[in-house]
């Protein structure tokens, strides 16, 4: 998350007057966006899936666009094609070709972005591909987890799921680092995430977990408190990984375009490796079938 707009798990206390938190963001704007695009979330999911891929996709789109825009700043050339042309094409094969699918289009993306890249000459040759690989990656590769999650028989209750023990990894976290957050977890990446913070998000993911579990799944509970403490562990890598990026790069923000919040990727950080850590144990609890492993 961005250093003035974190709000996941663990923040520090910080002054703050006006419609500003103590946490340093403008809540109500943050609590509309949420509200917005969880709305638009639930609208396209239970209604036509390829909508809400539609809506995931876009969300990546921006997502790519603002990670590219880092890397040039640092003086590195992502491959562009390659990358939107992959994210497309991740979806689309997923969706209809599940795990193989998936492998086939980043391995296409890998080749593609080593030929395309050639085009431009040998100077700074391994620090592009590597940051195009690691793009596609990071983001459409990871996106595909969640399109194999979507297209499973009970696939809306499943991403329901997965994003909202995401998103309360973000509510635990804020409420309980704002309350009592005094022991920061990594003050030199991202000094506003806090041990009791991250204590918030695994309490309230487990419950949570505990509560779809058991209620929207039909799946043992403890199976949620499972799912709710690993994936706030991996929601926070994501955000601590996300700042790790831009100090590395040297920007302090990758995007401005939700108000509240950010760029797209403050909202996509913990919900990338959660995409995986999701799909993966509601494929050992029995949720989701993955045929390459039948």
């Amino acid at each position: 998350m961005t250093e003035q707009t974190e709000s996941s798990a663990a923040q520090t206390p910080a002054d703050g007057d006006g419609s500003t938190s103590k946490a340093g963001r403008n809540l109500p704007a943050a609590i509309g966006v949420g509200v917005g695009l969880g709305a638009i979330a639930l609208v396209t999911l239970f209604t036509f899936k390829w909508l809400f891929a539609g809506f995931a996709l876009l969300a990546v789109g921006v997502g790519i666009y603002e990670v590219i825009n880092a890397f040039r700043v640092a003086g590195v050339v992502v491959a562009r094609t390659p990358i939107y042309l992959g994210a497309v094409a991740t979806v689309i094969m997923a969706y209809l070709y599940n795990v193989v699918g998936l492998v086939m289009v980043f391995g296409l993306i890998v080749i593609s972005t080593l030929i395309w890249r050639v085009r431009r000459g040998t100077d700074g040759y391994v620090k592009d591909v590597t940051a195009t690989v690691f793009t596609a990656a990071y983001l459409p590769f990871m996106l595909g987890f969640a399109i194999l999650t979507l297209a499973a028989d009970d696939g809306p209750k499943l991403i329901v799921t997965f994003v909202l023990l995401t998103v309360c990894n973000d509510i635990g976290g804020y409420a309980t680092g704002v309350l009592f957050g005094k022991h920061p977890i990594a003050p030199g990446i991202s000094p506003k995430k806090s041990w009791e913070g991250f204590a918030g998000s695994v309490t309230f993911q487990a419950i949570v977990g505990a509560l779809l579990f058991e209620f929207l799944l039909g799946a043992p509970w403890w199976q949620g408190v499972i799912a709710g403490v690993l994936m706030a562990v991996t929601a926070t890598a994501g955000d601590f990984a996300e700042s790790a990026i831009k100090r590395d790069l040297g920007v302090k923000d990758l995007g401005n375009i939700l108000p509240g919040h950010g760029g797209v990727m403050d909202r996509l950080d913990s919900l990338i490796p959660n995409a995986f850590v999701s799909w993966l144990l509601f494929a050992i609890f029995g949720l989701i079938a993955v045929p390459v492993l039948a």
